[in-house]
């Protein structure tokens, strides 16, 4: 074999073994579709333009309310949304992407340089329905997960706040106050849990819509301890808030959805 032919016969071998190692992370599939199918863009657009269109309805009712977590009368509170904000309306499939073709995974200090670098950009159609939602003068909450821990000295920058309020500004999501953006670990009691923020918000305003791309978004005690059948059958007891007060955005990279799965994963795989 000729140095040509052995160079190139090498060459294949790289290729095909980088393919299948690509191939066999758990996220590359999930991946390129968020990156590279206009069925995504295609999803997330119709949330919001479905949300869009029952907005007025939401406002013209004044007991109209979006959360569990809401009580008493809350007519005379004014109206606002809460949003989670990854992979809702800021999409972070570049990093993913980073951690696939490299072979990494998620650890605390490269998402917090990610989050710093502001990198992140607009999941489709959201950031024109938050700009709607400013013209009809309905204030939009974000409750994330993303973290503020601002007495941890371990890690420079661990309060994520004004990384994320710049990041969306540079989307387009202008005029965003810190009290408007409610992180895990900013108070005591705000943990991944998101049911106490959200009754923190209910106590200033009527919440009318939630978004998330995760059942803990809308739900608690959804995150854990908790069965598929189970989260299956609050899907099905709620089916009236999805899409008129409740709006799922896709993410099948990762969430709740598979933390909760019991090992072997591949047990819920059903076959003919």
């Amino acid at each position: 074999m000729n140095n040509f032919y052995r160079s190139m016969f090498a060459g294949l071998l790289l290729l095909l073994s980088t393919g299948r190692a690509l191939a066999e992370n758990n996220n590359f599939n999930s991946l390129l579709w968020m990156q590279a199918s206009a069925e995504y863009k295609a999803n997330t657009i119709q949330a919001y333009r479905t949300a869009l269109r029952n907005i007025d309805a939401a406002l013209g009712d004044h007991k109209w309310t979006a959360a569990k977590e809401q009580v008493g009368d809350c007519s005379s509170l004014p109206p606002a949304i809460v949003m989670d904000i990854d992979e809702t309306v800021l999409d972070n499939s570049r990093y993913m992407g980073k951690m696939v073709l490299e072979g990494g995974e998620w650890s605390a200090v490269t998402w917090n340089e990610w989050v710093a670098q502001q990198s992140a950009t607009a999941v489709a159609g959201a950031v024109e329905f938050i700009n709607a939602m400013k013209d009809k003068h309905v204030r939009v909450i974000f409750i994330s997960n993303r973290e503020c821990k601002r007495g941890d000295k371990s890690l420079a920058g661990s309060c994520q706040e004004a990384g994320t309020i710049e990041n969306l500004e540079k989307v387009g999501v202008a005029g965003v106050l810190p009290e408007d953006v409610l992180l895990m670990g900013e108070q005591d009691g705000w943990t991944s849990e998101k049911k106490s923020r959200r009754e923190y918000v209910s106590k200033k305003y009527r919440i009318v819509m939630l978004f998330g791309d995760d059942l803990g978004d809308f739900l608690p005690d959804v995150k854990s301890n908790i069965t598929p059948e189970e989260r299956d059958r609050l899907v099905g007891e709620y089916k009236n808030n999805w899409g008129r007060k409740w709006f799922m955005l896709p993410n099948p990279t990762y969430g709740s959805w598979i933390n909760i799965l019991r090992d072997p994963k591949s047990q819920y795989i059903i076959k003919y």
